[in-house]
């Protein structure tokens, strides 16, 4: 199965969708992604997240939990 990559954009606003409660902004998911609290691959200038891990992040897991979860290895 492929994994579900979104930009940081689609990723806020697929949290929008599912809670449009949600506190969580587009600055959020960024600061999150820049300071690797967020496992997320960078495609020239654009950060993509995989859902899965996001879903995990947000549930509670650390972020190498959260990228394991969403098959992908964290590299440094």
């Amino acid at each position: 199965m492929l994994p579900r990559m979104r930009t940081i954009s689609d990723a806020a606003a697929w949290l929008q969708q599912a809670d449009p409660e949600t506190a969580f902004t587009k600055t959020a998911l960024r600061r999150l992604v820049t300071t690797g609290q967020l496992p997320s691959v960078r495609v020239g200038q654009k950060y993509l997240i995989n859902l899965e891990a996001l879903e995990g992040f947000l549930s509670g897991s650390t972020a190498a939990e959260a990228s394991e979860a969403a098959g992908r290895r964290i590299t440094a």
